[in-house]
């Protein structure tokens, strides 16, 4: 993706899709969110999007995004959608981006302590507020901090804490931690997240490397994270916004599938980032060896430090023809691309820097329509998609070829039609509208609780 940034101040000027409406003078009840949010390629900025947009359905009347400045999130090497493909939030969801606090002599923290502060704010202006962070390091850092800071002053309103853990705040954090021999590190990760009101992970995998985890840092350093884990932490899968994908104008996906070059169950599609963990060369090489590639292109959408060897790799191909790269595909394309595929590929494999959690691009698909999946039972997976994909090896491409021809060349439309309806319904358990009601409603039951 070409990277056209230019530097942005906190509000955005210019660039109406990353503009919110002004908060509400006098709100009843906030939600904040602190995530790497948009214009972050990343399922889970999506999913503080969809929490944020339910919570307005839901009595919430003032909702804060709280993130990263643009140059912050350029500078980190995140791969970033275009400033202008960025879809705008709804009146109500106001997104802050706090500049850095300090000058050149402050080396790391600058903007932790920005969003600190801003956060402080928030929580000390009498409204009574919960704020959750997508993400432990570092997110989750800075609620805990503000919240003491917040109360230290004498002047918080009340205010409850949820913290949501992905699988890369153990396999990038926790473990590089006990790896190194850092117990420091490790205990505050796991002690600030159990410090929260409310612990979830996103999905039964991510919660078992929790468990996992903390055990290691138990049985080193003799604490005793890992029962307290194990007892609190609860699963709330990612939130969806499932009207984006079901109701789709058959009309317009194919203008643009025509604006692209393709045509509807002509090709078989990869939309993820290009890393080691995703198996796109997996899938370059299933898709060169099927018999299926003779009658679809290979779509590999997205982008990542991968990118330039997974072309050369095409490049090499006999296939090299059949196989195109879109690098620069947005929010509401997407679903159009999904709808019209013959097949949809994320032969994802567990790496030391990476395992799928969940999947939060496969729901996606399965709410979009088009062909079955193809995919591995790695991570979460598998929590993600039920029994509603065609399961194959992990680095095993000659299965993906052999999938390829059983669905590309085999299927009738009458058994493609049963089973996008069969997907379907399995994936609205993850409507954003559900998995808010199910996360608050735990919330709710467990504030009642304490009360009694």
């Amino acid at each position: 993706m070409t990277m056209l940034y230019e530097h942005i101040e906190t509000t955005e000027p210019g660039h109406p899709s990353l503009e919110s409406e002004p908060p509400p003078s006098n709100p009843t009840k906030r939600l904040v969110i602190v995530v790497r949010a948009d214009p972050v390629i990343c399922g889970h900025s999506g999913e503080a999007r969809n929490l944020a947009e339910a919570a307005l359905t839901r009595g919430y009347d003032d909702v804060r995004i709280v993130t990263w400045t643009i140059p912050t999130l350029q500078a980190a090497g995140l791969p970033l959608k275009p400033l202008d493909s960025v879809l705008p939030y709804s009146p109500g969801i106001t997104v802050e981006r706090p500049e850095p606090v300090g000058d050149y002599k402050v080396p790391d923290g600058r903007d932790l302590s920005g969003i600190v502060g801003r956060l402080v704010e928030l929580f000390t202006e009498g409204v009574p507020t919960t704020a959750m962070s997508l993400y432990l390091t570092p997110h989750d850092t800075a609620i805990a901090t503000a919240a003491t800071i917040a109360r230290s002053t004498g002047m918080c309103a009340p205010l409850t804490t949820i913290a949501e853990a992905v699988g890369s705040d153990i396999t990038n954090v926790v473990r590089t931690a006990v790896d190194e021999g850092r117990f420091g590190a490790a205990a505050q990760v796991l002690s600030t997240y159990l410090g929260n009101d409310l612990c979830v992970a996103v999905s039964d995998y991510t919660k078992k490397l929790i468990v996992d985890a903390a055990s290691e840092v138990d049985e080193r350093w003799g604490t005793s994270f890992a029962p307290a884990c194990r007892d609190r932490v609860k699963i709330s899968y990612p939130a969806i916004d499932a009207s984006t994908y079901t109701t789709l104008d058959p009309a317009v996906t194919d203008q643009v599938l025509a604006d692209r070059g393709l045509e509807r169950d002509g090709y078989v599609m990869f939309l993820s980032r290009l890393t080691k963990a995703k198996g796109v060369d997996d899938l370059i090489n299933g898709f060169t060896m099927s018999a299926a590639s003779a009658r679809t292109k290979l779509v590999i959408c997205g982008n990542g430090p991968e990118a330039r060897n997974l072309r050369a790799l095409a490049a090499s191909t006999p296939c090299a023809d059949r196989i195109v790269f879109f690098d620069d595909i947005d929010d509401a394309v997407k679903p159009h691309l999904m709808a019209g595929s013959a097949a949809y590929a994320l032969p994802s494999k567990p790496r030391p820097e990476f395992v799928e959690t969940f999947g939060i691009a496969l729901v996606e698909k399965m709410l979009a329509g088009g062909g079955p999946i193809i995919t591995c039972d790695t991570g979460g997976i598998s929590e993600a998609v039920g029994p509603h994909a065609k399961i194959v090896p992990t680095s095993y491409p000659y299965a993906i070829a052999n999938a390829l021809n059983e669905i590309v060349l085999g299927l009738s439309p009458g058994e493609r039609t049963r089973w996008g309806a069969a997907a379907r319904d399995y994936a609205m358990q993850f409507d954003r509208a559900n998995v808010f009601d199910r996360l608050f409603d735990r919330l709710d039951a467990r504030e009642e609780v304490a009360a009694a």
